[in-house]
């Protein structure tokens, strides 16, 4: 199973206060083999220009110290574990661009596939958007908060009492 995070695009421009669910983004999470084989065109493909240059920074800083200092074999395995950390972090540096043009985090989901995790968020999403039986006409139910369900409890977590040790 795979573990997707889902992101709200910004309002446009004169849009209704809606969000358009046909522009949610589903990021991954998890190893890229796409990002550790091709990380610059995987970078270019999904737009994002600051991890790419940041990428064309360390790129040019590692060449100009292997030149200098390393060896062949050297250089190898450092080209290596830059495609490793790329294809690993792949799904946090698309978050990170994703945020950096105005995205919003709204929520996780799991499935086999992404067109699961796809149906999974939106009947939830759905079924959160239809009304109360007593909430008014229009008007989005709620989910309950834990915090909700045990209004005296004044600590968070396994331990009943504050300071209290296992």
């Amino acid at each position: 199973m795979a573990v997707y995070t889902v992101h709200e695009p910004p309002l446009r421009a004169g849009a209704s206060s809606a969000p358009e669910p046909e522009r949610f983004i589903f990021v991954r999470d998890g190893f890229s083999f796409w990002a550790l084989l091709l990380g610059p065109l995987w970078m270019l493909r999904h737009r994002m220009w600051l991890v790419l240059l940041g990428y064309m920074v360390v790129v040019a800083a590692l060449t100009v110290v292997l030149h200098l200092h390393g060896t062949a074999a050297v250089g190898a395995i450092v080209w290596g574990l830059l495609a490793l950390f790329v294809g690993f972090e792949a799904g946090t540096l698309r978050r990170f661009s994703l945020a950096r043009r105005g995205f919003r985090s709204i929520g996780i989901v799991v499935g086999d596939d992404l067109e699961l995790a796809e149906r999974r968020f939106f009947d939830f999403w759905v079924a959160k958007a239809k009304p109360a039986s007593g909430a008014p006409n229009g008007a989005p139910a709620l989910a309950a908060s834990p915090r909700a369900l045990h209004p005296e409890s004044d600590v968070l977590g396994l331990f009943p009492e504050p300071g209290a040790a296992p």
